[in-house]
């Protein structure tokens, strides 16, 4: 499979671009968790993001919507 220029930065990148950049997404929860972490990569870089993934699921409740409305 080709990559995208940036998908060559490193390995974490790389499988984030074959496994799920421009991938359909129809899970609300998954869903959520995309938009969220769009919104809190403005003006970071997408690596810090995927770093720090496993951080935002914890504090987003995995991202559980209705937990965190609640």
């Amino acid at each position: 499979m080709g990559h995208c220029s940036w998908a060559y930065v490193n390995d974490r990148e790389r499988h984030y671009h074959d496994t799920e950049w421009g991938v359909p997404v129809h899970d609300d929860r998954q869903m959520f968790e995309h938009l969220t972490l769009e919104n809190l990569q403005c003006s970071l870089s997408w690596d810090l993001m995927l770093k720090k993934r496993q951080v935002f699921r914890q504090c987003f409740d995995n991202f559980e919507y209705d937990r965190i409305a609640a």
